[in-house]
């Protein structure tokens, strides 16, 4: 064994692979492998995300002293594998489809991850669950804290909550499949026409322009919950136990017709039923954080698992108040099960001690691939590209930047390493100004070529947050929704519009990131964290009296974030955004040498992502 212990972790073949580079504890690298293969949500064996790991590491596969995977592949068959037996001979579709993979390929996980690694490792298996947990609390602010992991579903396990002190982690209770708080809101992602595993967020997005009036029904008719938090799903209207779809024709007769077909209109039905279960889940969170809460004792709270990524719900059990605080990993899905099984490893099986960080162990989530302030290689790729642009220090570069966007400009940032999980934190940013009544729209119609109801985040100075929100406690990593300030609110007349239409009226100062319901998904930016945004937003504050601006991912939609200064730039190309931030070089569209993208060519360009 070398002198510092190499920890690889990965997750792979469901949803978005990724891989992970611990040593002695620390988090060296973590990067999804949908960044370098520009496959949204690429489920194949992160190839490119492992060799990124081990470069930004320093080191060859020989190196590597333990190889971890996130969860457990003989569990998860036997869980098949059983379901399959049980709903004979409805499962048989589904059977025959997928286990020609697991009989070639999934199940001997080991031998193939030593093959793909050229060589021979013994590869550890962490639970599916544990990694989750391992990943929101090992990396937290806290000494202790009680656990939250809520997904689709593990091997056996869709919920589990624990208690973490020191280096020690447990997992007490679980919930097991089929019963899963995950898998019912994915249903109604699926049956709303938007993509499972990916469309959730559009679902949480979509909530605030209808009327919660299915909830009772969804309590009386789909699940039980009791007083613990443990969930009981009604089988008798879903589809998801052996079957190819997650709902049936009952649930259909229950809602009134079939699920939406994906890209046709959205009706107010959909809006009522997004509302609808986002109350159901708020709900029953919150039921879940109180049981916790008293079956622990503890005074904090992490969480992980694809539901943690939901900002309203996560924001409502912030402003309860049951716990002093909460934490979440920022990778909170599949991909941060790479992380959790690292540090899994590190303290759960060989035992090592662990040292508190503040404000954390993530590095601000900036674990990806880095682009340089300058780089000859990142300028001759440019320069085949025909792109022009500026060389600047950081002090006039952040000039630009806050200029530009307080002029109505959009400004693009490339720069530093990239973020770790689904959320952009200016590094791979788009920003904008929060004041524009129009920049909702026009992000999403033109830069975007997303719905028109998807709402922006806030990135906001964290020393001046509480003038805009009621904020609880910081949120680094925009994973916590919070209300508009009633003194930033703009009173709205009732004017008669419903859905969609109510994007029409204004609702406080700040209308590019403030919902229809007055929430705003937050992010605090620090100086500790993201200088360089800091310092952006403060020239921006001096400039216009604001500390407030837009910041959305740099990509469009069905397009995973940009990684590299190439692929920064031909986004930058394809839409309508005004002036990049690649490294320290700032370039503005007037300036390049090659026109933007015509309607054909960007049509094309967009069927790369399915979007015709």
């Amino acid at each position: 064994m070398s002198e510092k212990v190499r920890i690889l972790g990965i997750s792979a073949y469901y949803h978005d692979s990724a891989a992970c580079l611990v040593e002695d504890g620390v988090i060296v690298a973590a990067a999804q492998e949908e960044r370098f293969t520009r496959i949204k949500g690429d489920s194949s064996f992160p190839h490119n995300a492992v060799g990124f790991c081990l470069e930004a590491g320093g080191i060859t596969e020989k190196d590597i002293d333990y190889v971890v995977f996130y969860e457990n592949p003989y569990a998860k068959f036997d869980r098949l594998l059983t379901t399959y037996h049980a709903t004979v001979p409805a499962s048989l579709p589904s059977y025959l489809r997928s286990l020609p993979v697991w009989l070639t390929q999934k199940l001997w996980m080991r031998k193939q991850i030593s093959e793909e690694l050229g060589v021979k490792k013994h590869v550890y298996f962490c639970d599916h669950h544990l990694s989750h947990a391992a990943s929101a609390f090992f990396p937290s602010p806290f000494e202790e804290a009680a656990v939250l992991t809520i997904d689709g579903v593990g091997e056996w396990s869709t919920t589990t909550y624990g208690v973490g002190k020191g280096n020690d982690l447990k997992l007490l209770k679980h919930i097991r499949f089929p019963n899963s708080l995950g898998l019912l809101y994915s249903a109604f992602t699926y049956y709303t026409g938007f993509k499972i595993n990916s469309g959730e967020y559009k679902l949480m997005g979509l909530a605030p322009y209808g009327k919660p009036v299915y909830a009772q029904m969804i309590m009386e008719k789909l699940i039980t919950v009791d007083e613990q938090g443990a969930v009981a799903l009604n089988q008798h209207y879903f589809d998801y136990v052996g079957g190819l779809t997650m709902t049936n024709s009952r649930f259909d007769e229950l809602f009134g017709g079939p699920p939406r077909e994906p890209e046709s209109l959205i009706r107010q039905k959909e809006m009522d039923i997004a509302a609808s279960i986002q109350k159901v889940l708020n709900d029953i969170l919150i039921i879940m954080a109180r049981h916790v809460k008293e079956a622990t004792g503890m005074k904090n709270l992490v969480l992980a698992g694809g539901v943690a990524l939901n900002v309203v719900s996560t924001g409502i059990l912030s402003r309860e108040g049951i716990f002093d605080e909460i934490w979440i990993q920022p990778a909170a899905g599949d991909a941060g099960g790479a992380l959790g099984a690292c540090m899994w490893m590190w303290h759960q099986v060989l035992g090592k001690g662990r040292t508190v960080q503040k404000p954390d162990s993530m590095a601000g989530a900036f674990l990806g691939l880095e682009i340089p302030l300058y780089s000859d290689e990142d300028d001759a790729v440019l320069r085949r590209m025909g792109a022009v642009w500026e060389e600047l220090d950081d002090d006039q570069l952040e000039d630009a930047v806050a200029e530009s966007i307080d002029n109505g400009e959009i400004v693009a940032v490339a720069r530093g390493r990239a973020e770790f999980g689904p959320r952009a934190l200016g590094s791979r940013s788009i920003l904008a100004d929060a004041r524009s009544q129009k920049m909702q729209s026009h992000l999403n119609l033109q830069v975007k070529f997303r719905e028109s109801f998807r709402p922006f985040a806030p990135m906001v100075l964290a020393e001046d947050a509480e003038e805009y929100f009621d904020i609880r406690q910081e949120s680094p990593y925009m994973l916590l929704c919070y209300p508009v300030l009633e003194k930033q609110r703009i009173p709205v007349q009732d004017k008669g519009l419903f859905g969609i239409d109510l994007l029409k009226q204004p609702r406080s100062k700040l209308p590019a990131v403030t919902h229809v319901d007055y929430s705003a998904r937050v992010q605090t930016i620090d100086r500790t964290r993201n200088p360089f945004i800091h310092s952006v937003i403060s020239k921006f504050k001096s400039r216009s009296g604001c500390s407030v601006i837009v910041n959305t991912s740099f990509n469009v939609r069905g397009e995973p974030i940009v990684n590299t200064a190439e692929d920064a730039y031909r986004c930058f190309m394809a839409t309508e955004m005004d002036c990049l931030v690649i490294g320290n070089r700032f370039f503005r569209r007037n300036d390049q040498q090659q026109k933007p993208l015509s309607e054909e060519e960007r049509s094309a360009w967009l069927r790369r992502f399915d979007l015709d």
